[in-house]
């Protein structure tokens, strides 16, 4: 199998947008500042997420395989003093929730069990509109500037040559990337491969922002802890169920609620002084990243409970649309990269996927409550187009009019336009999944961990033999002995590669 895919007569050529314009930075988004909010003239960014918004029909381009469950949501801890959001008014408020679950790289047909992030997407039908929190089983992420997601993803997807899957691809790009080893150690830890979705933990993963009534901003991380306890297969019954029972994760959740054994998750926060942002030992909106729980301990605030399954997959689940840009008064964003493209990108996708504007008319997606809006038109418009009506704001016949009261506390923003690279060290790409392998991982843990990388980075599974497939597990080894000189060491012997040799490079 030919693996020269760039040819030498376009193999330094310049990259160019789709209208022919040069691409000056393919690395860093425009921002105000380093630390400052997305800005819309990044016509880069745009033009690469609409392009990746509408490469696959009619599945999700990301998280094609999934199931989910409906349920309700309940406060059970008081923080009306962090959030001025009616749901979290007072204790014992609940409201009703959908859940889905999926890996992100495989096709609809696609195994449960690969190894794989899991994704953990809910919504929460308020009486202030929908609250859509869509995050992972894990609390960090690959990258942390949205113009890499869709090179990241394609890794994940098929040669498009051969049309298959080898390893080399994500071991190439990851090995250009050290920002990922934080989240590929956690890929390919135990968690990598959980038992279901009843047995694993689900993350906000980004930092989201909430507001009092007084209008005082506080930094939140949402956590999603499992009641159920923490289960995971091992990597060879994984592959073995990807086989026989490649749905193994979505029959054990019907079955479970189908049963009345309905799972259950304590919903935390970590909670982050706005002022706290700017000393904070770690980058606060770096997806890579974790607060630590000893500086910013986990607070709880509910409970979500699953006790429903779907009338109707496709009607419930496969039409649901999960937006992070649906939020509600008091609960907001923050200047994470990642998190303001996906305020873009997800609504885009929806509505090339699920084929209209009119997307959230489908009944899955309405709110529950009020919906007063002046969108007239277009394709698959089916609840009455609001009749005769004005369309247009202000207006004189007392039509729908804005509430001020519930805006968000101005965020300050100073910098000038440019593409940031993040700042940092070995310590910034290196420290925290130091940390992972000293302080997280047991010895059985590591061991596991070492197995599963070397049993992807080493061939058949890589795909490749030869220099080049020695050149990508040489470079990512430099890595895993800049994580701790036992991890390289351990991987070197697995792989059977001379630790002088990766010096050497």
């Amino acid at each position: 199998m030919a693996h020269d895919r760039i040819t030498p007569e376009n193999a330094h050529a310049t990259m160019t947008t789709a209208h022919g314009r040069p691409v000056e930075n393919n690395q860093n988004s425009r921002t105000a500042g380093p630390r400052g909010p997305m800005l819309m003239d990044d016509y880069h960014l745009i033009e690469k997420m609409a392009h990746f918004n509408r490469e696959r029909i009619p599945e999700r381009v990301v998280h094609a395989k999934g199931y989910g469950a409906h349920g309700t949501f309940t406060v059970t801890q008081d923080i009306s003093h962090l959030t001025c959001a009616s749901l979290f008014a007072k204790v014992g408020n609940t409201c009703d929730m959908l859940a889905r679950f999926s890996t992100v790289g495989g096709e609809a047909g696609s195994a449960d069990t690969a190894r794989d992030p899991r994704g953990f997407a809910m919504k929460f039908y308020t009486e202030e509109g929908n609250w859509d929190l869509v995050g992972n089983n894990t609390p960090i992420f690959f990258l942390r500037d949205p113009l890499k997601f869709s090179d990241f993803i394609r890794t994940q997807k098929r040669d498009p040559g051969s049309h298959l899957k080898p390893h080399w691809r994500r071991w190439d790009y990851w090995g250009h990337s050290p920002e990922a080893i934080h989240q590929v150690m956690v890929l390919y830890s135990d968690r990598g491969t959980p038992y279901s979705a009843r047995f694993m933990n689900g993350y906000g993963s980004h930092t989201f922002s909430m507001w009092n009534e007084k209008g005082e901003r506080s930094w939140v991380k949402f956590h999603f802890k499992t009641d159920q306890g923490i289960r995971n297969l091992d990597a060879d019954v994984a592959v073995k169920l990807a086989g026989e029972s490649p749905d193994f994760s979505t029959d054990d959740l019907w079955t479970a609620i189908q049963d009345g054994d309905h799972p259950s998750w304590t919903v935390h926060v970590q909670v982050m002084p706005e002022a706290d942002a700017e000393t904070y030992d770690w980058h606060p909106f770096d997806l890579t990243k974790v607060w630590q729980h000893g500086d910013y301990p986990l607070q709880e605030i509910g409970k979500m409970v699953l006790n429903r399954n779907p009338e109707n997959y496709f009607a419930e689940i496969e039409q649901a649309s999960f937006n992070v840009s649906n939020t509600i008064p008091g609960i907001g964003f923050s200047p994470d990269k990642v998190l303001q493209n996906r305020i873009l990108s997800y609504a885009d996708a929806h509505r090339y996927r699920l084929g209209s504007a009119n997307y959230d008319q489908i009944p899955i997606n309405q709110p529950k409550g009020m919906k007063n809006t002046y969108h007239r038109d277009g394709i698959m418009r089916v609840d009455g187009n609001h009749g005769g009506t004005v369309d247009y704001e202000p207006n004189s016949f007392g039509g729908f009019e804005e509430d001020r009261s519930i805006a968000e506390p101005p965020m300050q923003v100073d910098g000038n336009a440019d593409r940031y690279a993040f700042e940092g060290d070995d310590r910034d790409l290196y420290g925290q999944p130091r940390l992972l392998w000293e302080k997280v991982l047991d010895e059985g843990e590591r061991e596991r961990l070492v197995g599963n990388i070397a049993g992807s980075m080493s061939n058949p599974t890589l795909g490749m033999t030869g220099p080049k497939a020695e050149e990508i597990q040489k470079r990512m080894l430099a890595h895993w002995y800049a994580v701790h000189e036992d991890f390289g060491s351990m991987l070197s012997e697995k792989l059977e590669i001379e630790p002088g040799a990766i010096a050497a490079e």
